[in-house]
C-alpha cells in the first residue's frame, strides 16, 4: 500500500493553503460577524481553480482526482467552514448532478460557468417536512405541453440566493410508480424564471458567512429540456449525489478538526500558568494527543473512501463512515480546543469558538448523524 500523495496533491495542499491564510483568515471574523456572502472571495476561490476540480477540461474543469478536491475542501475548513462550504456545495451539489446526469447541451451550458467560479448552483432536495426522509418530498411537476409545470419549496439550500447564483437543481414529484411509490425528476430551473424565488435565510449559528436560501415554487414554467437526465430517475441522482457530497462534508470535518487543533496547540504552548506552558500539564497534553491520533484516523478514512471513487470501486459505506466520523471528530476536537482556551475560547477574538459552532452542522448536513448509522448499519447486514 501506498499512503504517499502525489506531487500534484502535495501541490494543491501547499497552494490552498497558502491561499486560505492570506485570502480568507483576514476577513473570515468580519464576514461571520456581519453574516455576509462574499462573491470577491468566492471569485478569487474560482480563479485558482477550487470549481469544477473534477469535472473534465471540455467543460472548463480542473480534471483532477477526487483526493485533490478533497484536499482542497479541507484546506479551506481548517480556516474558515463557510468559504468551505461554498466550495463543497458548489462542486458536489452544485456541479456534480449536471455534470454527471445532464445532456451535452446542458453541460456546455451550465458547467464553464460554474467551473470557472462566475456562477453558482443550488441542489433543491431539502423541504420543511422532507429532510432525513428525502421521499417525502411535496414539490410537485406536471406536464404541460411541452412545459413542465413546478409547485411547491425547498429550505436550507446552499448558494441558491446570493447574487451569483445562476439556479438550481429541483426534486419534484412527476408522477406514481407502479409500486404506489412517488416518481421523482429532477429539473434545472435558472433564476429569473417566472414564479421562481429564492430568498436568502439569516440569523444562523453556523456558516454565517455562506449563502443558504428558501426557495418557492409558483407555477413555474421550465421546457421538456430542463430535465436532467431521464424522467423518473430523480430520487437516484439524488442519492448517488449525497454519496460524493458526503466525502465533502467528510473533508469539512476533518479540516475544521485540523484547524481547531492547530489553534489549541498554539495556545497551550504560549499560555502559561504556574510557571510553565499549559501543554506540558498531562490533562492538557493528553487532550490533543488524543485529537492529533483521531485526526490521523479521520484523514486516513477519508482519503480512503475518496480512493476507492477514484478507482471506481463501490464506496457509498466507506462514504457515509467517513462523513459519520470526521462529522463527530470535528465536535471531539473543537470542544477539546474551546476547553483548552478556557475563557478565551467562548470570545470571538479567537477563532475556536467559530469551529465549535460551524461543527454543529456537519452532524446534520447530507444526511444526519443518525442516518449515516442506519446506511451503514444496512451496508455491515444489520
Amino acid at each position: 500500500m501506498d499512503f504517499d500523495l502525489t506531487r500534484e496533491q502535495e501541490m494543491i495542499r501547499k497552494e490552498v493553503r497558502l491561499f486560505a491564510e492570506k485570502e480568507i483568515a483576514p476577513v473570515a471574523l468580519e464576514l461571520d460577524e456581519k453574516e455576509a456572502f462574499s462573491s470577491e472571495l468566492t471569485r478569487k476561490m474560482g480563479e485558482i481553480g477550487l470549481f469544477g476540480m473534477i469535472v473534465s477540461e471540455a467543460y472548463e474543469g480542473q480534471q483532477m482526482d477526487y483526493i485533490a478536491y478533497i484536499i482542497a475542501v479541507e484546506e479551506i475548513a481548517r480556516i474558515d467552514g463557510s468559504q468551505a462550504a461554498t466550495i463543497a456545495a458548489g462542486n458536489s451539489l452544485g456541479i456534480g448532478p449536471i455534470y454527471y446526469f445532464g445532456t451535452e447541451e446542458q453541460k456546455k451550458k451550465y458547467l464553464p460557468p460554474l467551473c470557472r467560479g462566475e456562477g453558482l448552483w443550488g441542489f433543491g432536495l431539502t423541504e420543511p417536512t422532507a429532510g432525513s426522509d428525502a421521499g417525502g418530498s411535496k414539490t410537485t411537476a406536471v406536464k404541460d405541453g411541452n412545459e413542465w409545470v413546478l409547485n411547491g419549496s425547498k429550505i436550507f439550500i446552499t448558494n441558491a440566493a446570493s447574487e451569483m447564483s445562476l439556479g438550481v437543481t429541483v426534486q419534484a414529484i412527476t408522477g406514481t410508480r407502479s409500486n404506489g411509490r412517488p416518481e421523482y425528476t429532477c429539473f434545472l430551473v435558472e433564476h429569473g424564471t417566472p414564479g421562481f424565488k429564492a430568498v436568502e435565510m439569516h440569523r444562523k449559528m453556523m456558516w454565517r458567512a455562506s449563502n443558504t436560501a428558501e426557495l418557492y415554487f409558483d407555477d413555474v414554467r421550465v421546457p421538456a429540456a430542463s430535465v436532467l437526465g431521464n424522467i423518473g430517475d430523480g430520487f437516484h441522482q439524488m442519492l448517488q449525489t449525497l454519496d460524493g457530497g458526503r466525502l465533502s462534508i467528510g473533508a469539512m470535518g476533518l479540516g475544521g478538526a485540523q484547524g481547531a487543533y492547530d489553534v489549541a496547540l498554539k495556545y497551550a504552548n504560549s499560555r502559561e500558568q504556574f510557571g510553565q506552558p499549559i501543554s506540558k500539564f498531562q490533562a492538557v497534553a493528553f487532550k490533543l494527543a488524543d485529537c492529533a491520533m483521531e485526526i490521523e484516523c479521520g484523514r486516513n478514512l477519508l482519503y480512503k473512501a475518496c480512493w476507492l471513487r477514484d478507482h471506481k470501486r463501490a464506496f457509498a459505506k466507506e462514504a457515509a463512515m467517513a462523513k459519520l466520523y470526521c462529522s463527530e471528530l470535528m465536535g471531539r476536537v473543537a470542544n477539546h480546543a474551546v476547553q483548552i482556551h478556557g475563557g478565551y475560547g467562548l470570545m470571538k477574538e479567537y477563532n475556536v469558538e467559530r469551529f465549535y459552532r460551524d461543527q454543529k452542522l456537519l452532524d446534520i448536513g447530507e444526511g444526519t448523524s443518525e442516518v449515516q448509522r442506519l446506511v451503514i448499519s444496512r451496508y455491515i447486514g444489520c
